[in-house]
């Protein structure tokens, strides 16, 4: 895709997270929706568009470990339990970490703990870096759809002024692999 058109489409989706809109980007299976994690509005709005419940919480996606320390309590690892994580980012691996108090319960539902992951994925990395925070993510579908995973597919279930980071999937078939950080209990296959 041509790097113009990738390069608009991050502005135009920086310039919707900051007025506390939803936005769609590409990620290492499918297209997410997210947010920015800080905004109860816009969290709001998110789970209001995807008919989900804030009870269940919500996963953030980042550019490195740094953007997700003020959401999380890692102080709690062990330097095994902390290797086995790093050993698996950047990459599709999702970990659930104890959540810090502060954390906003827009995002950790009914849980004490947060979902985490540092992604690999490059346009998400940009995002992330030109945004100087995670976004929340969690699958471009509607209710009862399909996840999206191509940009047409977000533009027929969201509308054509649904604002989309345009580019590819990381062409993985399953979404990431969920696991406790803690215990690396496994909690949905990736």
């Amino acid at each position: 895709m041509n790097n113009h058109l990738q390069e608009q489409s991050v502005l135009k989706a920086l310039d919707a997270l900051n007025n506390k809109e939803v936005i769609a980007y590409p990620t290492e299976a499918v297209f997410g929706v997210g947010c920015d994690p800080d905004s109860e509005t816009a969290v709001m709005r998110l789970l209001e568009l995807k008919q989900r419940p804030i009870e269940k919480g919500l996963i953030l996606i980042a550019a490195s470990f740094e953007q997700l320390k003020p959401y999380i309590d890692d102080s709690v690892l062990t330097e095994s339990q902390r290797e086995a994580v790093f050993s698996r980012w950047p990459g599709p691996v999702t970990f659930v970490f104890p959540a810090k108090a502060s954390t906003p319960r827009w995002l950790t539902g009914r849980f004490d703990t947060l979902a985490v992951r540092v992604t690999d994925h490059p346009l998400v990395v940009e995002l992330c870096q030109v945004y100087g925070k995670p976004l929340v993510s969690t699958s471009a579908n509607l209710t009862g759809q399909e996840p999206c995973r191509t940009v047409a597919e977000v533009v027929a279930q969201f509308g054509e002024s649904f604002p989309v980071v345009k580019g590819e999937t990381g062409g993985r078939l399953n979404p990431s692999e969920i696991r406790d950080a803690l215990t690396g209990e496994l909690f949905r296959q990736g």
